[in-house]
């Protein structure tokens, strides 16, 4: 394909090579600058909802993907103490509702299956320890300057030519900050503390295909199985500060222990299971579109960082890869595709931003706000609970 039709993507996350692969479909060659040596996906498992894996399945990936995935039945919301709130449907229900199923995966996997099919495609190339400088944008596209570092330990520095470059790096973007963001993402005075455990290690409640959410006093507790049922994703959120270096530090046992003592006894043996955890601080940033500059765009967390209490930090970065790549198709303009897309794109991820930060809120509540919460998800029952995430769900690109 010629080099006129390229578009530079910088950052290689689930995101990043979902938008080499939809770029591809609309008739452009990708390629791919990712800073990492080794393509490493943190932080366990993903929800995959439908508005997802239509995006995946139109990719045709779905065979790939499913000897690793599960198909959970339901959402079981729990009370700390153990009753059950409500049980919404998920499974069949959801794949006949929605035309397509609700997944859940571990990261690695996932990332996995993007990555061999980005191999076997000749309009992708992929550069892995990678590291973007600088851009500058002309009359024919932008020409983006990166560093790469060999395998012998010495840099070599290249200029990589495109149509466009999209920025898929993350909360952290570098490039976010190159386009004029001043502001860092502001801390959200949560951290979530996330560990795997083998499956036949569990009790056979834990066992089940089910996302159980157990609500409680400044912390939620979340698990769901991956790896195709032989283990259990288990990611625990609390309301807490951040002291450590960086975004990212392992968490002690006992220090997580005495968030959950309130719990279920049930909850506090799953708690007690992981031999390790690793801890993230959870960031955000408010809902606003960036100035245009150019051939330029952001997608996934670097445009919209997303808040893990609705499940669509994955969900959003594969939908915008799919809209980024309609836009590009649609309209030989590049800047004007650019924009169309960012347009297309800003109510929706703000909507689902909003949502989330509310559940951030919600999930955390006790005494008579908790026991109103819980009143009105028991009186709505899981089919109107189900109902009211068609806007989210029914999604399609």
């Amino acid at each position: 394909m010629a080099r006129s039709r390229s578009i530079i993507i910088v950052g290689a996350g689930i995101g990043g090579l979902t938008a080499a692969l939809t770029l591809t479909r609309a008739g452009y060659r990708a390629v791919v600058l990712e800073q990492a040596a080794r393509l490493e996906e943190a932080g366990a498992g993903i929800q995959l909802s439908p508005n997802a894996t239509r995006v995946l399945a139109g990719l045709g990936l779905t065979d790939r993907l499913r000897p690793h995935v599960v198909a959970p039945e339901a959402i079981r919301i729990m009370a700390r103490s153990g009753r059950e709130i409500v049980r919404i449907p998920l499974g069949a229900s959801a794949e006949q509702r929605y035309g397509a199923p609700y997944w859940v995966i571990h990261r690695a996997d996932l990332q996995a299956v993007l990555a061999a099919a980005i191999e076997q495609s000749p309009d992708i190339t992929l550069r892995l320890g990678t590291r973007v400088e600088d851009f500058a944008v002309h009359q024919h596209g932008i020409t983006v300057q990166a560093r790469t570092t060999q395998n012998a330990g010495g840099e070599v520095t290249r200029d990589e030519q495109g149509l466009a470059l999209i920025g898929a790096d993350g909360l952290w973007s570098a490039l976010r900050a190159r386009l004029g963001e001043r502001r860092a993402p502001r801390f959200a005075q949560r951290t979530a503390w996330r560990a795997v455990v083998p499956a036949p290690r569990l009790m056979p409640e834990f066992r089940e295909p089910v996302t159980g959410l157990w609500l409680g006093r400044d912390a939620h507790l979340v698990h769901y199985p991956v790896k195709g049922g032989r283990e259990v994703n288990i990611v625990a959120i609390v309301r807490d500060d951040w002291h450590e270096p960086g975004w990212s530090a392992p968490g002690k046992p006992d220090e997580l222990a005495r968030r959950f003592e309130s719990f279920a006894p049930e909850v506090r043996a799953l708690i007690a299971m992981p031999e390790r955890w690793q801890k993230w601080a959870l960031f955000d940033r408010p809902s606003r579109r960036m100035r245009p500059q150019g051939p330029v765009t952001l997608l996934g967390d670097a445009a919209h960082p997303m808040l893990p209490f609705l499940a669509q930090g994955g969900a959003m970065a594969i939908e915008d890869a799919a809209v980024l790549a309609q836009c590009l198709g649609r309209d030989e303009d590049t800047e004007r595709a650019l924009r169309a897309f960012e347009h297309a794109r800003h109510r929706r991820v703000a909507r689902a931003q909003r949502e989330a930060r509310r559940n951030s809120w919600r999930y955390h509540l006790t005494g008579p706000l908790g026991f109103a919460r819980d009143t009105v998800l028991s009186a709505l029952g899981g089919d109107r609970m189900l109902r009211r995430y068609d806007w989210l769900y029914g999604w399609q690109p």
